[in-house]
């Protein structure tokens, strides 16, 4: 019997989405060398969250964000994130002084065979792996806890959260691990605040200004000071603020059917059947549909359009192991933040 190959949500999404990419991440194990800065920030907002539900300590959760940000005295998108993550947190922790629910795991991994729910044969050749934010018990019930960082919370956000299909198969799969069963999910939404630090003004650009205002002025003269750099201190205490507005943070509730379970196997099984026709024909075509979806180019598609160039997976790729997300530290952000 060949070797059971371990496979995750996240992998038969995208072999649902665009087969060739999948064959990519998944079979070529290639990996763009500059990775999403959303999905960055969504993993280090993962990781705090495990530890604020784990200890409660916010000043460990602190000391984490600084660490993961050593350079951000030099690096601009460095300093982003580290004044942006620390407002987040800071603010979250007073936002959720305690929790009405119990926490029972935090990044609980699983893995389980693949079965066909028509007949109950298991695939042969592979198995699905995955790892769940949270487990929580609230008023008697089991919930999935899932964190999601969000540009904003809207009508439209929330309507999606339904086509979260993920989480609602993981759902199946912690119930026969654990033999619980998991009521629904409690999405834990924090919203990325859009502030930006004021960079104030170069002498050439205030110069600039200056004679700009002389040049329309009645009397010749102008009292213009120039923009200095706003401070970290002036920068995180506005960010701070902003946090306390309403819709910052939000928790939305879904409740599991059971039916779910039954339509998200048999899409499974599908799948695995589909992947092997791909594999022992070597078929994985193109979705150009997906090339850019969510208003960006797909993470590939430099690759695609130029045929599989060996100079293009040199200079701008890298090989990784697949499912980094089931290893120890890492957040599952391979899913797109809506």
């Amino acid at each position: 019997m060949s070797e059971l190959m371990t496979t995750t949500y996240s992998m038969w999404r995208l072999f649902r989405n665009c087969r060739m990419a999948c064959k990519w991440r998944y079979i070529d194990e290639l990996v763009p060398l500059e990775r999403d800065p959303n999905l960055a920030f969504g993993s280090v907002i993962h990781d705090c969250l495990e530890c604020w539900h784990g200890e409660r300590d916010l000043a460990k959760v602190l000391d984490h964000i600084d660490r993961t940000y050593p350079n951000r005295a030099q690096d601009d998108h460095q300093q982003a994130d580290w004044h942006l993550a620390r407002a987040m947190m800071s603010a979250y922790a007073e936002h959720y002084p305690a929790e009405e629910f119990e926490v029972v795991a935090l990044e609980k991994t699983f893995e389980g065979p693949i079965v066909n729910p028509a007949t109950g044969a298991t695939s042969r050749s592979f198995i699905l792996a995955g790892k769940v934010d949270g487990i929580v018990r609230q008023d008697g019930q089991y919930f999935l806890l899932e964190h999601k960082t969000a540009a904003q919370i809207d009508a439209s956000y929330l309507e999606r959260l339904w086509t979260d299909f993920q989480i609602i198969l993981y759902a199946w799969y912690l119930e026969q691990t654990l033999g619980i069963t998991v009521s629904g999910i409690i999405y834990n939404v924090l919203v990325k605040a859009k502030l930006r630090q004021g960079k104030g003004e170069t002498e050439a650009e205030f110069e600039a200004r200056r004679a700009e205002l002389i040049a329309k002025s009645k009397t010749g003269k102008s009292s213009a000071k120039r923009k200095l750099a706003e401070d970290d201190d002036t920068f995180q205490q506005r960010l701070q603020e902003k946090y306390l507005e309403p819709g910052m943070f939000h928790r939305e509730v879904l409740y599991i059917s059971r039916d779910q379970f039954e339509e998200l196997r048999a899409e499974l099984w599908e799948l695995s059947k589909a992947m092997l026709d791909a594999r022992r024909r070597n078929t994985f075509y193109r979705n150009t549909s997906y090339c850019f979806q969510y208003g960006r180019p797909c993470a590939y598609f430099q690759l695609c359009r130029s045929g599989g160039n060996p100079n293009v997976i040199e200079n701008h790729f890298q090989r990784i192991a697949p499912h980094e997300e089931l290893r120890d530290g890492a957040g599952e952000d391979a899913a797109p933040v809506f």
